[in-house]
């Protein structure tokens, strides 16, 4: 379903990703982990085609993105679902405004379909009867949720989840995990997830890759992960305090 080939980026000439290989099956979910500011949320724009590379290339379903025209990525686009770090909701939109922006723009539903399309959403994200509300009303677990239910809202094949757990209490990071997983089983999508959080790294997972040094050092199962021999990834899993990460960082 993706296949990234000999990725290069850098800004202002500060190399960001160097020579990034790899390739995401079709119905897989696949995790990047990494330290902060080691690139994987700038891979994840990659892929989705809001940044391109310096050189290499991305395929999404066989269609290098970097050699297309901007109508033609947004068709490539119409593939994805995404839910931002933050949720990224309209404050001034209601509920059922936000989960159903895509089905009033990008397609001739009528309100009707429209309206139960994103009450079956909700419903699958542990919400009910909440379309009035305003996301101001929301906690930060429902609003997380409500991101997700827009994230699947036209039905994509793609799925990207930046930081998903982040901002939440860890029972309602758990019950998002098990969100992801369960809904990425039930609609049978690819999925792609950036966290720093290794439970959620752990549940949702059946490849992790970490970036380290602009580069993807392991790609490997959530076991592979964990009995890991490289010492940064070892490190990173286990979230110790000594070892070679900590040092280049006091360094």
């Amino acid at each position: 379903m993706i296949e990234i080939n000999n990725l290069y980026k850098s800004f202002g000439g500060r190399q960001v990703l160097k020579d990034v290989n790899l390739k995401v099956k079709t119905g897989e979910s696949l995790v990047i982990i990494g330290r902060s500011g080691c690139g994987k949320s700038v891979m994840l724009k990659h892929i989705i085609g809001i940044m391109r590379p310096n050189s290499g290339n991305v395929n999404i379903d066989g269609v290098d993105i970097t050699k297309i025209d901007s109508k033609e990525l947004d068709e490539v686009r119409m593939k994805f679902g995404m839910l931002f770090q933050g949720a990224a909701l309209f404050d001034s939109l209601t509920v059922f405004e936000n989960v159903g922006f895509q089905l009033i723009e990008y397609t001739d539903k009528s309100y009707r379909e429209i309206r139960g399309r994103v009450a079956e959403c909700l419903k699958m994200v542990g919400l009910k009867g909440i379309e009035k509300l305003k996301p101001a009303e929301l906690s930060g677990g429902m609003k997380k949720r409500v991101g997700l239910a827009r994230a699947i809202s036209m039905s994509p094949e793609i799925i990207l989840f930046d930081e998903p757990t982040t901002g939440v209490d860890p029972i309602m990071g758990d019950i998002i995990n098990d969100m992801i997983r369960d809904l990425h089983d039930k609609l049978k999508v690819t999925s792609i997830t950036v966290t720093h959080d290794m439970k959620s790294a752990y549940k949702i997972a059946d490849r992790i890759c970490m970036i380290y040094d602009k580069k993807l050092v392991e790609v490997g199962t959530p076991t592979e992960a964990q009995d890991s021999t490289n010492e940064y990834v070892r490190q990173f899993v286990t979230g110790t305090a000594k070892g070679p990460l900590t040092e280049e960082w006091e360094n």
